[in-house]
């Protein structure tokens, strides 16, 4: 995929600084007023977004495309919600848990949504909104968590690039992998000197 097609079809996030007011991590856990993010901030600290016709997602050439750009071979449908998932608040649980992978992070959002949190270059959380149609690569060595709104359900494809395997590196677990990923994104991303949205402009809450 050329620069100027993958320009045109990335998305646009709506994006906003994560306030931690409410124990309900699926609500939006929005400031008052808000305090939204660029989604060009959340595109420098690595994540590529891209908003997809998932009416026949199989078929769709785009999605086609991206998979053979990004060595991406395999992949699975999961669907995250009470009525598929007997153990589904200890999952949703265990996804909002602070980790990062190994690997990229492929999420085609085929129906229902949620939010991911990232974290800032200053450690503080960004959320993000997805919904249908969207398409969220994130990189090996990202803190994140990710849960579901209100509505409790989304569908999504999970891709991979070798054997479907999701492996969550906790935060708190001292792993090799870890060390070794995150000093990875690190020097590509949070030290990038030539990021020039590291800092955001404060947005008071009054």
């Amino acid at each position: 995929m050329d620069q100027r097609d993958e320009l045109e079809a990335q998305g646009k996030l709506e994006a906003w600084e994560y306030n931690p007011h409410d124990e309900d991590h699926r609500r939006p856990h929005k400031y008052f007023p808000n305090r939204p993010v660029d989604s060009e901030h959340v595109r420098e600290l690595g994540v590529l977004t891209w908003k997809l016709d998932v009416v026949e997602w199989d078929k769709n050439p785009l999605l086609e495309k991206i998979k053979m750009d990004r060595g991406y071979k395999y992949s699975e449908i999961a669907t995250i919600s009470p009525e598929e998932m007997t153990d589904f608040e200890e999952k949703v649980k265990g996804y909002f848990k602070e980790h990062m992978h190994s690997q990229e992070e492929i999420r085609l959002i085929l129906d229902g949504g949620g939010y991911w949190d990232i974290r800032d270059y200053d450690e503080s959380w960004i959320r993000f909104r997805v919904n249908k149609g969207d398409l969220i690569v994130l990189p090996p060595g990202m803190f994140h968590r990710f849960t579901l709104d209100e509505h409790n359900y989304v569908k999504a494809l999970l891709l991979y690039t070798n054997i479907p395997c999701r492996t969550q590196l906790e935060k708190s677990t001292e792993d090799d992998s870890i060390a070794s990923c995150r000093k990875l994104y690190a020097e590509k991303v949070l030290n990038n000197p030539r990021a020039i949205h590291r800092k955001r402009p404060q947005i008071s809450a009054h």
